[in-house]
């Protein structure tokens, strides 16, 4: 992936305001980290800050998640209540965009994922981020669906309803307003 865009500095410096802010109004989400190491690794990688200010002007609220017991990397994951508002009503992938004959959404998540330079979070991320939640209780997001299951046309989501995470599968050319889709990005 290539971004070859760039934020000013006063879009850089506003975003790691905001970032700084979140990180330590929720430092449940990274007892191990330390908001000087993050910010040092985040104005030091150019591509991966672009993304993460994506994630923001999509309504991600992202913030740095401990995802895996143990691991002291920097992740910046989509913590936004619900869906991220600036990526709902999308199919699962170009494939799925391709196979509606009517009424295509606007765009599809991998695609969208992919031009931000994040990831979307496998079912797995998305039920340790689920600990820290809860996440999607009105909305939900499509989660990245292994090849087994989208060859058959299928893709996988997920919310959470009634105290309770649930992972979901829906055809990949479904689309919702209220579903979109969570990613993530390592630094």
């Amino acid at each position: 992936m290539n971004i070859r865009e760039t934020l000013t500095l006063r879009q850089r410096d506003e975003l790691i305001g905001q970032l700084e802010q979140r990180f330590h109004a929720n430092l449940y989400r990274h007892p191990k980290q330390n908001w000087a190491s993050v910010a040092s690794r985040l104005v030091s990688a150019d591509e991966k800050i672009y993304s993460v200010y994506q994630m923001e002007r999509t309504g991600g609220e992202p913030d740095v998640v401990e995802l895996e017991e143990g691991s002291d990397a920097i992740v910046f994951v989509d913590c936004s209540a619900e869906s991220p508002t600036g990526r709902r009503s999308l199919c699962y992938d170009r494939a799925a965009w391709e196979a509606r004959k009517t009424a295509k959404p606007k765009g599809n998540a991998l695609e969208m994922a992919s031009a931000m330079g994040i990831k979307l979070l496998t079912e797995e991320q998305y039920l340790a981020l689920q600990r820290f939640g809860p996440f999607d209780t009105k909305t939900s997001s499509w989660l990245w669906t292994p090849p087994s299951i989208r060859t058959l046309g299928g893709a996988l989501f997920g919310d959470h309803r009634f105290g309770r995470t649930f992972i979901y599968h829906n055809g990949a050319e479904s689309y919702y307003a209220s579903r979109g889709f969570r990613g993530w990005i390592m630094l």
